[in-house]
């Protein structure tokens, strides 16, 4: 049998529920950025300076670290108890600090070349390359920050707390907000360039992020030690696997990185609108994708070390559908509602129309790939549990070739979006390859339930874009006008009717997971999240 699949479903949601805060958050933040910073050069020099710790991050502290920490960790718990869990949960921690704090101080001396690596072409435009430097160098240590915050939220994962660690990026959001509403229309006063300001709360917002975990994994008994036991083979197997886990779980950002030098060269708002785009997106990865596999990786990693691997073989098939019935609607929502829904969410201040058509027209295509995304989310961690990091790294090198090669043909012709179309397809690449080869360790991964769940779905979910596509249309004809509260309730309209449609065709359907869903949302209200 899998992990139950109740508890699995009740686990993703309660994930799901404090993702949704943060990413609804994140939305807001990212609206307050749009509003007093649109599209322009600041915004632009912004998104890069970014990039760098964002990149590095991604790189090395939480996606590698994540896949690597959550199921060595969780063995450690299972076969050691807490005490050999948190002496390993220290070397970690300190080993991370100490990583992370060179590579920030590397960072802060050679952050003109990285960003000329990342944006060489801002040279063009006088002052942007300058600021974009200054930026850098004031954010370079949200990486350590967050380093530290994954190290959290591995540990309280792995103790089954999903809630707070969860709820931990809204800190961040919140922090950007704050800051940015009450400090931008001042910064003009004291001679300080208003984009700064956003840079000063991402470093804030780290802070919160590891500030906001620490109760609950002190309560657990964690203590802080300052040591790093080198003997600790938990350690070594940590290190093993985050040495191929950062090639391995980086092919995103990796993509993302190509997309940022590309769309560099493509003008005044091409990353912005990238990365506006790109945000979007993540949103239903964030409350979807993210949320089932955090709630699997633990299952997973305590059957593969129980040895049961028809368990394994099972849970992963459960999470695959589970993703499935949620972001195959999301993806095709995305595409039909794309502009309605940039036009509610950012057109505002000095966000104009024409950003909206640019971002709209860039998030269609990114949303192809938002599949691809979450199950990568579930199949990596599932070879690193395995042991067998190395088919994970070799398939996401691939995928990043592909990617390449595409985003060079494609920008050709389609310009930024051809950038977006092009991760996308990677994205999906690197998705079924990874199920494709899991077969081998597992003795197959379900491959039929998996197929039947994908065609029941992608019929409900065809059904649901028809209705979405005619009911924004109706809509603009019964409730014409540009107001604000006219395009919002167009929009809330359109999605609810597509959720209905999309609720009456799965259960047309029988897609079990769907019956999952539906008694986990009935039953929400009745419990209260664990921190």
């Amino acid at each position: 049998m899998p992990e139950s699949a109740p508890r699995l479903a009740r686990s993703a949601g309660v994930i799901g529920l404090a993702t949704m805060t943060s990413r609804i958050l994140g939305l807001v933040r990212e609206q307050v950025l749009a509003y007093y910073f649109g599209a322009g050069d600041a915004m632009d020099a912004f998104r890069v300076a970014f990039r760098v710790p964002n990149l590095l991050r991604d790189l090395f502290a939480e996606g590698a670290m994540s896949a690597a920490f959550v199921p060595t960790f969780t063995s450690h718990l299972t076969r050691e108890g807490r005490d050999r869990a948190w002496a390993l949960g220290n070397s970690v921690l300190n080993g991370l600090a100490l990583v992370t704090g060179v590579l920030v101080v590397a960072g802060l001396v050679f952050a003109p070349a990285l960003v000329r690596l990342f944006a060489g072409d801002y040279a063009d435009v006088p002052g942007k390359l300058e600021l974009t430097i200054t930026l850098a160098r004031v954010v370079l240590p949200f990486l350590t920050l967050v380093a530290m915050a994954a190290a959290f939220m591995g540990m309280l994962n792995a103790l089954g707390h999903f809630f707070i660690p969860a709820l931990s990026p809204a800190t961040f959001n919140v922090a950007s907000v704050v800051l940015v509403v009450a400090l931008v229309p001042l910064a003009p006063r004291i001679g300080l360039n208003p984009i700064m300001i956003v840079a000063v709360a991402t470093v804030v917002g780290g802070i919160l992020q590891v500030a906001i975990q620490w109760p609950p994994l002190a309560r657990e008994g964690f203590r802080y030690r300052a040591v790093i036991d080198v003997k600790d083979p938990g350690l070594r197997r940590v290190l093993l696997l985050m040495g191929p886990g950062t090639v391995g779980l980086a092919a995103t950002q990796i993509n993302v990185f190509v997309n940022t030098v590309l769309a560099t060269g493509q003008g005044t708002g091409a990353v912005s609108w990238l990365d506006y785009a790109f945000r979007l997106m993540y949103l239903p990865i964030g409350l979807f994708g993210v949320s089932v596999a955090t709630a699997s990786t633990p299952a997973i990693s305590r059957f593969v070390a129980a040895r049961e691997l028809g368990r394994v073989r099972a849970t992963v098939a459960h999470a695959v559908g589970l993703t499935m019935l949620l972001n195959v609607p999301a993806t095709l929502g995305l595409i039909v509602l794309a502009g309605p829904i940039v036009r509610v969410i950012f057109e505002h201040g000095s966000f104009t129309a024409e950003d909206t058509a640019a971002t709209a027209g860039a998030l269609r295509y990114y949303a192809i790939g938002l599949l691809g995304y979450s199950v990568v989310r579930i199949v990596s961690p599932t070879f690193y549990a395995l042991g067998q990091s190395r088919t994970p790294v070799m398939i996401s090198m691939s995928s990043v070739v592909v990617n390449i090669v595409l985003n060079l043909t494609l920008v050709r012709v389609m310009g930024y979006r051809g950038l977006a179309l092009g991760t996308s397809i990677a994205a999906l690449i690197n998705a079924a390859a990874q199920l494709a080869l899991l077969r081998r360790p597992l003795d197959g991964v379900d491959a039929d339930v998996i197929a039947r769940t994908f065609v029941r779905v992608a019929a409900a979910s065809a059904v649901m874009a028809g209705v979405a596509w005619g009911a924004d249309r109706a809509l603009a004809m019964l409730l014409p006008g540009d107001g604000l509260p006219l395009q919002a309730l167009r929009l809330a309209g359109s999605i609810g009717l597509a959720l209905v449609a999309l609720a009456g065709a799965a259960l047309a359907l029988r897609i079990p997971e769907f019956h999952e869903a539906m008694n986990l949302v009935l039953r929400r209200f009745a419990r209260r999240p664990r921190g």
